[in-house]
């Protein structure tokens, strides 16, 4: 916004500038409403943003862009979200995965961009599951996970009418629960069938520079409609009278109205910023359950990882004879994890500067936050390569040896950094596991939209973003 003052009244203010909020921004702009999206860091691009050190960019929460489909395809969320926001697909530049692989002990399941390859391996590995995975994912292609009315439903509850093998309920669930679950070793079945879709139906790909593409064509497109925005400026208060939330105080002690406000920071982190709390509101631990956060190490290479023994783009991998994907009893829990190899896209002619190797694991916040600076700072020191050396056993063309030798730097995030940078309470990844599927809340002009709204993903959150302004904004006239 530079050195513009704010209008005094907007139609509509959104609360975080990530991919939820500038979506719905952009798509109230697009017809003319004022919109005011606010912001508390100085970077956008919320859980999905990017950040620099020592003269490199790192991606934050970018493992893939889901929901890939090749040019042509019709009727997809992919597609969907370009239309509703006018971008060009080229916008995007959206390159597809190599192929990636669910690794449990003894046994491996290989998916691409198109869901042939999963059902052989399906039929392979489990030949006598076979019937039953084809007559689940008959289930999931008719399900309607948009339904607000419909019950809320466990996925491994409604797996168990298909499947036998709790090994391959399991393998079927580690990508799904990792790339989207707020609950522990389940999720909500309307979510299970849209990430079903968007990790197995379609797939992965990657801007070849990385989320920065996507956070650069959301905001040009945004200044294109006339939005604004407010950065390093995040909500103070809510005020509200009645049933309607009256102004919006910025945390620079600025007041502004709006007929509604949209808030991709959580429920109860919005319910947090209210002047007047709701008595009947549940605390965070019954509402929540535990909540669910993540370390993740990133590892600069000198070579790519394929000419290091490492072909796939993504493993998701469990150690133990049963997936657990629970809040640890300890800082981090190996047994399981995402391994990334952002290296390994097809970028066509073009390739990254250096090789990168990403590992993902679930993490616990409250022992992370309860450590002092110096024991925080060794801790992740110790952490670093047990975690990688727990990955790289599923990794059989790349060792830990050759990774030293070919370090260039090293990171590593924790749920601390994921609380800072997101204000998510406990630095829950995936907001709470109950999920506000309408988006509204007690207030008849204060809507959610985004991680606890329900839609997932890179993807998922920007049409979280256009539905929601198009359910309470725009078809309101």
């Amino acid at each position: 916004m530079g050195g513009r003052s704010l209008k005094p009244h907007y139609d509509a203010i959104v609360i975080g500038c990530g991919m939820a909020g500038l979506a719905a921004g952009i798509r109230m702009a697009m017809f003319d409403r004022t919109v005011l999206v606010v912001e508390s860091h100085n970077a956008p691009g919320g859980l999905n943003s990017f950040y620099a050190l020592e003269g490199r960019k790192y991606d934050v929460g970018l493992h893939a862009v889901t929901n890939y489909v090749p040019p042509g395809a019709k009727g997809t969320p992919l597609i969907k979200l370009l239309r509703q926001l006018r971008l060009r697909r080229e916008d995007l530049d959206l390159c597809p995965q190599r192929g990636s692989r669910v690794a449990f002990p003894g046994v491996d399941l290989h998916f691409d961009n198109g869901f042939a390859s999963l059902g052989e391996s399906v039929a392979s590995a489990f030949p006598e599951e076979i019937d039953g995975f084809r007559a689940l994912r008959a289930h999931v292609a008719a399900c309607d996970p948009f339904d607000a009315s419909a019950p809320v439903l466990s996925a491994r509850e409604v797996m168990g009418r298909f499947l036998r093998s709790p090994l391959l309920t399991d393998m079927l669930l580690c990508p799904v629960l990792y790339y989207g679950s707020a609950r522990e070793n389940d999720i909500d079945f309307d979510q299970f069938v849209i990430l079903w879709r968007s990790l197995f139906e379609e797939g992965f790909a990657r801007p070849h520079e990385g989320v920065r593409v996507i956070i650069r064509a959301l905001l040009k497109r945004f200044r294109e409609v006339g939005g604004e925005r407010k950065m390093k400026c995040g909500v103070r208060r809510l005020h509200s009278e009645g049933a309607r939330v009256t102004a919006v105080e910025l945390e620079d002690g600025t007041t502004v109205t709006a007929d509604a406000v949209l808030s991709t920071a959580g429920a109860l982190e919005t319910e947090a910023l209210c002047a007047a709390p709701d008595p009947a509101a549940r605390s965070p631990a019954p509402e929540s359950g535990r909540r669910l956060s993540f370390v993740e190490t990133i590892t600069v290479l000198d070579a790519p990882p394929a000419d290091l023994g490492a072909e796939e783009t993504i493993i998701f991998f469990n150690d133990s004879e049963r997936f657990h994907y629970e809040r640890p009893e300890a800082l981090v829990d190996p047994r399981s994890g995402v391994i990334c190899f952002p290296n390994n896209y097809d970028y066509g002619d073009r390739s990254l500067d250096e090789g990168f190797f990403r590992v993902t694991a679930l993490a616990d916040y409250d022992r992370w936050a309860a450590l002092g600076s110096d024991a925080y700072r060794a801790e992740k020191e110790a952490w670093y390569p047990r975690l990688q050396e727990s990955a790289l056993r599923f990794v059989p063309g790349l060792g830990m040896d050759t990774v030293r030798a070919h370090t260039r730097a090293i990171d590593m995030f924790t749920p601390c950094t994921v609380k800072r940078f997101t204000r998510h309470i406990e630095g829950a990844v995936y907001g709470s596991p109950r999920k506000h599927r309408d988006g509204t809340t007690r207030f008849d002009n204060l809507f959610l939209a985004g991680t606890d709204q329900g839609f997932l993903g890179i993807t998922g959150a920007m049409l979280s973003g256009i539905s929601m302004a198009n359910r309470h904004v725009l078809s309101r006239g």
